[in-house]
């Protein structure tokens, strides 16, 4: 699996570090950096993501077939 941040989008609302602290964190620009996407299952990726107002996390498969959004 494959997760990536737009940054342009990303706000640095940090509701992806509250859902998966292990997988995202935010950098000195208070943008979301993608620590280890396999440390969480993916229901728990996916919650993440969809937690972001701006839609900034996309998440694909091992095939790069866009899961979300």
């Amino acid at each position: 699996m494959k997760v990536k941040v737009d940054r342009d989008a990303c706000i640095g609302v940090g509701n992806c570090v509250a859902f998966a602290p292990t997988v995202f964190q935010l950098d000195k620009e208070n943008k979301a950096v993608v620590l280890d996407a396999s440390s969480v299952d993916l229901n728990t990726l996916l919650e993440a993501a969809k937690s972001c107002p701006e839609n900034a996390i996309i998440v694909e498969d091992d095939e790069g077939v866009q899961l979300f959004p």
